[in-house]
């Protein structure tokens, strides 16, 4: 190994201790059948997911020791495509509970925005949700 090559020591090193990580995905684009009103159902809505994992303090040197990004955007468009929810609520406790899934994850925030539920009032409505690891 080279000098220059990091090993879990030399990533750790220095006065501080790590005690926990945030892994994040924001502003992931996502269609869905969702909403409670009759003009809702049966088509698709653009979504805005934004989902915050809080995780154990590990050492990472490679992509399997954390959380890869693109397997919380695929859980997001796995609940996409699960069918129709009623509320963002929903939605949004669904992909947490996904998220939870892996061990390593301690905590989980999601917000689900829907861009038109208020247009053009609004810029978005939705929720947001927090999970923990029982």
């Amino acid at each position: 190994m080279s000098p220059a090559a990091h090993t879990p020591s030399a990533a750790h090193a220095g006065p501080g201790r790590m005690t926990g990580v945030k892994v994040f995905v924001r502003g992931l684009k996502l269609e869905a059948e969702i909403g409670v009103y009759d003009h809702e159902h049966g088509r698709r809505q653009p979504l805005v997911a934004d989902v915050e994992m809080d995780i154990a303090a590990t050492g990472w040197e490679r992509l399997a020791d954390t959380i890869n990004y693109e397997v919380i955007a695929e859980k997001a468009r796995r609940v996409a495509a699960e069918g129709h929810f009623q509320l963002v609520e929903a939605f949004a406790e669904r992909l947490g509970q996904l998220c939870l899934e892996d061990p390593r994850v301690v905590q989980v925030r999601v917000r689900v925005e829907k861009p038109l539920a208020l247009a053009p009032e609004a810029a978005a409505a939705g929720a947001e949700i927090i999970l923990t690891r029982a």
